[in-house]
């Protein structure tokens, strides 16, 4: 199985396959509504799309980085969704700043969707990993999976 985020302690091995990077994006009618931000100190009066960590069961808040040190900021939420597609959907719909890997974004960037904000104040890259059983004897299957995940994901994430 392939896992995005820090990973916690399991029985699996897990083997890093490189770290996607993170944007903030809104509507351009978001955008039309509440102003550009040009730094996080800029998000007052703002609105996110709340993302339900999984783990908690509490909106995670934007994360932005500032000279190496992580900045969190919790928005008031305009709408609360637990995954990445209905996340999407929303930011298009103009409800709200909202943070996920760039290349869940791509299509939208470059249509006009979405766009980018902070872009200097990027969330911190997010790990992705594939594990697998800690047995002595993998499976053939398994390695060719796991092989053919280092040799065409890894890539595109360096």
């Amino acid at each position: 199985m392939v896992r995005a985020g820090e990973l916690t302690d399991s029985d699996l091995v897990a083997r890093r396959l490189g770290m996607m990077k993170e944007i903030t994006v809104a509507s351009p009618a978001y955008l039309d509504r509440y102003g550009t931000p040009r730094t996080p100190d800029d998000l007052g009066g703002h609105r996110m799309i709340g993302f339900v960590s999984s783990r908690t069961g509490r909106p995670l808040p934007l994360e932005f980085t500032r000279d190496d040190k992580v900045i969190e900021v919790a928005l008031p939420a305009s709408v609360l969704v637990s995954g990445a597609d209905t996340s999407a959907a929303a930011a298009r719909l103009g409800l709200g700043l909202c943070q996920a890997p760039r290349y869940r974004f791509a299509e939208d960037l470059a249509s006009g969707a979405l766009i980018e904000v902070l872009a200097d104040f990027a969330p911190t890259p997010l790990p992705l990993s594939v594990l697998y059983p800690s047995s002595r004897q993998l499976s053939p299957r398994v390695r060719v999976v796991i092989d053919w995940l280092v040799e065409t994901i890894a890539p595109r994430l360096a």
